[in-house]
């Protein structure tokens, strides 16, 4: 399937008159994990709330499988798989029990409903917990039930809103496997302001700030457009100046007696540090390109908002 299972267009929420999200565009395509990033009070939960129809949207459209969430409700949450921030469980019932209610809410059929059960649960690691009681379980394995009451009907986008949130370090690394297995069957967007998260389990990656979009690429491709800096170590190391004065160096900075930290714009390499190198006779011994993390990307985009905020 090559059109986008999810398709936003010009999407805007208000409450009152202030303006939670801005014209908002993106797409999903099948089999794609995209990471919806951004501080929190960005509008990240918001707009999960309305792609799963749970808020209507002030402007825009929003389409699941081709499907219009407004125009078409029914049919398009039928596509659709929804964990909200507050996983929807009921303490006081069983996993099974729930999950049998859930199945009854997404109308799959009587004799149907056992095989979707028996699915989830081996899909989520929920098999030997069926008859206990939601509330007896570990946070970790209550998002776990949250995930498959987002599943049991089998849909082909799931929407996870902050998934991780208040789990300890081996329940994170246990959901971002789930999540990651999910995604080579189905199309996820994944709401969080946790950076890692996104680094570990997306494809593709998208940071709202203030309601609006500012960033879209995937993962792969987060050093391109921006300048990309590389440890340099020098035996007979020159003066900072004479590595500036380099054909492709927008800066560098000295880190010790003869190791350097240097700055290449986008389009160039250290082709021409290299080459000097030898003519010169620096006796170059190190050279370690230094990847930017969605971390630094996070900040540098993130940083003047806050900025102005105060």
């Amino acid at each position: 399937m090559t059109e986008p299972l999810v398709q936003v267009e010009n999407l805007s929420r208000y409450y009152q008159n202030n303006l939670a999200i801005s014209h908002l565009s993106f797409n999903l395509k099948a089999g794609e994990v995209l990471g919806f990033l951004g501080p929190n009070g960005a509008g990240k939960s918001t707009t999960m709330q309305v792609i799963s129809g749970n808020l209507a949207p002030s402007e825009g459209e929003v389409s699941i499988a081709g499907h219009d969430i407004i125009e078409a409700p029914r049919a398009a949450k039928a596509h659709l798989g929804y964990l909200p921030e507050h996983p929807p469980v009921y303490r006081e019932a069983s996993v099974d029990e729930y999950l049998k209610f859930c199945a009854r809410l997404h109308r799959i059929a009587p004799g149907q409903r056992a095989a979707a059960l028996d699915r989830v649960k081996q899909q989520c690691g929920l098999t030997t917990v069926g008859r206990r009681l939601i509330g007896n379980l570990s946070k970790g394995y209550q998002q776990r039930v949250g995930i498959a009451q987002a599943i049991i009907h089998d849909p082909p986008v799931v929407i996870l809103d902050e998934p991780t949130v208040g789990l300890d370090p081996i329940q994170i690394r246990e959901i971002r496997e789930l999540i990651r297995s999910l995604g080579s069957e189905r199309s996820v967007i994944l709401s969080t302001h946790i950076l890692s998260e996104v680094q570990a389990t997306c494809d593709r990656v998208q940071i709202i700030r203030a309601g609006e979009l500012i960033y879209h690429a995937s993962t792969e491709s987060l050093n391109q457009g921006h300048e990309q800096s590389y440890t340099i170590g020098l035996r007979q190391a020159p003066g900072l100046e004479q590595l500036i004065a380099l054909a492709g160096v927008d800066h560098a900075e000295k880190l010790g007696s003869d190791r350097f930290r240097v700055f290449f714009s986008p389009e160039s390499n250290p082709d021409a540090l290299v080459a000097t190198s030898v003519e010169q006779d620096w006796g170059l011994y190190e050279l370690v390109p230094e990847q930017q993390s969605l971390e630094d990307l996070f900040i540098e985009l993130t940083h003047n908002e806050e900025t102005n905020a105060q």
